[in-house]
């Protein structure tokens, strides 16, 4: 690499057989660690191995800070009118039926050319530009509540590592740049955005299972505690900032790839812009394998399916997503029209083990509200029907705080004894 300067105001920078000119260089991106523009340009020339390993061939979205890491971003998914004949670009399609050429980066030439541009963190899609239907990468976000320790976002992570593997998947972890961490998981381009969702919601809710007091795969923040998994970010259209990338953070921090031996006592304020090319220079790339270790999702999906069969289906999609047909309400449960009462109903069936199941299956969509039930909470009825009887069961949710109370939901299964016929005269027992 070399620089010479041919305006006051530009910096030009060769790599990649290019010269690629860096307008503003001493533009003040990181006012409290004093980092310029032409610092975070060097930055990726120096980690470009790195970089590229998480951005190449992708289509991404240009995420623009041109006041600096200070201001307010941008985000422009069209690639600008006028940009160089040797920059490349491909059209999305996106949920809302709008399309948009994205710039795709191959080399460090085109990565500086888009860092000009204001970009501090690389936001690429988790498809290649050749297929941009199948996914090649599942995506575990860690998304930490207020007050969650990072030694608790590390143990997260462990368990996402053992679960992974007994999944048949190879899972690369880094730190977020920010309060967590991302698991990226390369898989083969055989499975649609919806599956690699459904993927990894069933991840994220195994993980809670394992783990009910450090995380959660809740999707309303009232709802949640610890470390939320957020499954929402293999949605068509989610990107997610990739390894190596500069956070905008006072102390321009990296998001920095990890060997899972690092992750239980690394700290993530010691990767920076600074100490970052140093590691690249001495250690590499701790990802560096991640592309000879694509994975299939069938196991995945298999468990997917049977936490399905256990009652746990979809679970919310973002806001501006076509509602799903088996997703359930996009409302937040306080907001709910029916406030959620000490005592529901949860099943009713003209066989007493059709109820039971029900129950069960109640248990697993709710399983905290279950955690906290007694003995003498489950009430299991024997009603009159019309020749014979039928059960109910109500659950007493008086141990459950007000707040945290799953709203009453229709009964699975439903058992109508009077279907077809008029049901007596008495005063509902409900």
């Amino acid at each position: 690499m070399t620089a010479s300067g041919l305006r006051e105001r530009e910096t030009v920078l060769e790599v990649a057989g290019r010269e690629v000119a860096i307008t503003n260089p001493d533009k003040v991106f990181f006012p409290q660690a004093g980092h310029t523009k032409l610092d975070l340009a060097k930055y990726y020339v120096a980690v470009a191995e790195g970089a590229l390993r998480g951005i190449a061939g992708r289509p991404i979205v240009l995420k623009r800070y041109v006041d600096g890491a200070e201001g307010e971003p941008f985000f422009q998914k069209r690639a600008p009118a006028q940009h160089p004949d040797w920059i490349e670009t491909v059209e999305l399609r996106f949920p809302s039926g709008r399309t948009a050429r994205e710039i795709v980066v191959r080399d460090a030439a085109q990565l500086l050319w888009i860092v000009n541009l204001g970009c501090i963190d690389l936001n690429p899609h988790p498809v290649r530009a050749d297929d941009l239907e199948h996914p090649d990468e599942l995506r575990v976000d860690f998304d930490p509540g207020p007050g969650v320790r990072w030694d608790d976002v590390r143990r997260v992570a462990l368990i996402v590592r053992d679960l992974l593997d007994e999944h048949g998947l190879r899972g690369w972890p880094k730190t977020s740049g920010s309060r967590g961490m991302h698991v990226n998981v390369r898989i083969e381009r055989r499975w649609s955005f919806d599956q690699v969702r459904r993927a990894a919601l069933a991840l994220a809710r195994e993980v809670e299972r394992r783990a009910p007091a450090l995380a959660t795969s809740q999707w309303w923040k009232e709802e949640r505690h610890g470390v939320f998994l957020d499954y929402n970010q293999n949605a068509k259209d989610r990107t997610v900032a990739s390894a190596w990338s500069v956070r905008p953070t006072p102390d321009a921090r990296v998001s920095m790839p990890l060997a899972w031996d690092e992750v239980a006592d690394c700290d993530p304020a010691a990767f920076t812009l600074v100490t970052a090319p140093a590691r690249m220079a001495e250690r590499g790339d701790a990802s560096a394998g991640i592309d000879a270790a694509a994975g299939s999702l069938d196991s995945l999906l298999e468990l997917s399916a049977a936490q399905e069969a256990a009652g746990l289906g979809d679970a919310p999609w973002p806001p501006h997503y076509k509602k799903q047909d088996d997703e359930p309400p996009r409302v937040a449960p306080s907001r709910r029209k029916h406030a959620a009462s000490a005592l529901v109903t949860v099943a009713k069936a003209e066989h007493k083990e059709d109820a039971l199941a029900g129950l069960e299956r109640w248990k697993a969509r709710h399983p905290e509200a279950a955690g906290r039930l007694q003995v003498d909470d489950v009430l299991v009825d024997s009603m009159r029907g019309r020749s014979s009887t039928w059960t109910r069961i109500r659950v007493n949710l008086r141990h459950v705080p007000e707040g945290e109370r799953p709203a009453e939901e229709p009964p699975d299964p439903d058992y109508d004894p009077w279907r077809g016929s008029r049901a007596p005269k008495t005063r509902s027992s409900s």
